[in-house]
């Protein structure tokens, strides 16, 4: 019975980390297009950057304040990992995605940035000695190859070499991304810890313009989309409080829930999320063959959540009964 409530647990915080991990590649997936759309309007990619998550930031401080109810030294505790995550996974990632989809289509920068989750799992095979099971890898392979279905690279589009650069040290960030999220012992709220990540990301961008390193620059023209024209501040404040704010907060407590693995795998849906709205924002519609590689891209993901929830229920199972065999592929 106990092995059973065990499972049950399990099996329910994995469900609760799936939805967390959903809804932070969805609301990452906007981000392109939108930015796309203020860079055509006139802003550098940097200025887009920064002013994304220093609208986030605004939005989380008052809420990360509020948890921390005057406990400092948990601030001072985690000042690295903090610091790590607002320069590498926020700023560095960030601003890297954006270059590149200035250079190439959104979908494309994707596809390369998205190979992290192959990243990830070499790290954490060759650093934590954690090697990945058969469903996971069965899974990597389908969701990399529903990918290459997606951005459909045989359609003979060109490809920018300076967009190909960007969007692999994107990809450096995102692998970042999901090991840093999961990082901590526990006691650092995943609100404060996007917070103060996103006021230093943020910062940082401003000190680097302020230097001349990054170019700074926006406008106050309105932003022209497919159907539509906004004024310059709406896709701005979505950036911020949509595609940042929600998006890293879900995404930390998605991926503390689910591990950096499998949290970077569901992640793979931010393609598919991106797809649409630059469909519907840019006008950039699906070939039926991008189509097919997003079936498999959800495929895949299933394959690695039943290899991971296997994984999790048989190692819960060994520890509430050392004595009971367990298979290794389960492991």
């Amino acid at each position: 019975m106990t092995t059973m409530t065990h499972d049950i647990a399990v099996a329910r915080r994995l469900r609760s980390g799936l939805l967390f991990a959903m809804l932070s590649a969805s609301s990452f997936g906007l981000s392109g297009p939108l930015a796309r759309g203020l860079m055509d309007a006139g802003w550098s990619s940097a200025s887009v950057v920064a002013v994304r998550v220093l609208v986030a930031a605004a939005v989380l401080l008052p809420i990360a304040a509020g948890q921390l109810r005057g406990n400092w030294q948990l601030l001072r505790h985690n000042a690295s990992l903090i610091t790590a995550y607002g320069l590498v996974a926020v700023a560095g990632t960030q601003l890297a995605y954006f270059n590149a989809v200035a250079h190439m289509a959104v979908g494309v920068a994707l596809l390369i940035e998205y190979t992290a989750p192959i990243a990830v799992v070499g790290w954490l095979w060759l650093r934590h000695r954690q090697r990945p099971g058969a469903a996971t890898v069965a899974g990597a392979a389908l969701g990399i190859t529903g990918l290459f279905l997606v951005i459909d690279l045989s359609s003979g589009r060109t490809t920018s070499w300076v967009g190909i650069a960007w969007a692999l040290a994107a990809m450096v960030g995102a692998a970042a991304y999901f090991v840093l999220s999961a990082q901590g012992d526990g006691t650092l709220p995943g609100t404060v810890l996007a917070a103060g990540a996103l006021l230093i990301g943020g910062l940082a961008l401003l000190a680097a313009g302020a230097v001349g390193i990054l170019p700074l620059h926006a406008t106050t023209d309105p932003v022209v989309f497919q159907h539509f024209t906004v004024s310059w501040w709406l896709p701005v404040l979505v950036l911020g409080v949509v595609t940042a704010a929600l998006a890293y907060v879900s995404g930390i407590v998605a991926t503390r829930l689910l591990g950096s693995r499998l949290a970077s795998f569901i992640a793979l849906f931010e393609v598919l999320a991106a797809l649409a709205f630059a469909w519907a924002l840019l006008g950039e519609a699906p070939r039926a063959v991008q189509l097919l590689g997003g079936a498999l891209i959800l495929t895949g993901v299933i394959v690695v959540r039943r290899g991971e929830l296997d994984a999790a229920t048989a190692t819960a199972t060994e520890q509430l009964d050392p004595e009971r065999p367990v298979l290794n592929e389960a492991r």
